[in-house]
């Protein structure tokens, strides 16, 4: 996911940034949506859960792999960052 940081202007610009918002270029073409932290639209997360059946959840489920514990991920990480050094 890219990053973007509001400077001053541009946060003047979009206000408080306590609602939704369409993200619209100079000719008025919508390049964006906007949704606050914390103000997720349930209707919104209703469409997403919407989009993948259960099957298509169990068949990812069943595909994903070995499970590894946050402990066994870090170690990995340590390893795999004192190779590169």
């Amino acid at each position: 996911m890219n990053r973007i940081v509001l400077d001053e202007t541009l946060r003047a610009k979009l206000g408080d940034l306590d609602q939704r918002s369409a993200i619209c270029d100079e000719t008025g073409r919508v390049v964006g949506h906007y949704v606050p932290a914390g103000k997720m639209d349930p209707e919104l997360y209703e469409w997403a859960v919407s989009q993948i059946s259960d099957e298509e959840l169990e068949r990812r489920s069943r595909e994903r792999g070995p499970r590894r514990t946050t402990k066994e991920v870090l170690e990995r990480l340590e390893k795999t960052a004192g190779e590169d050094r």
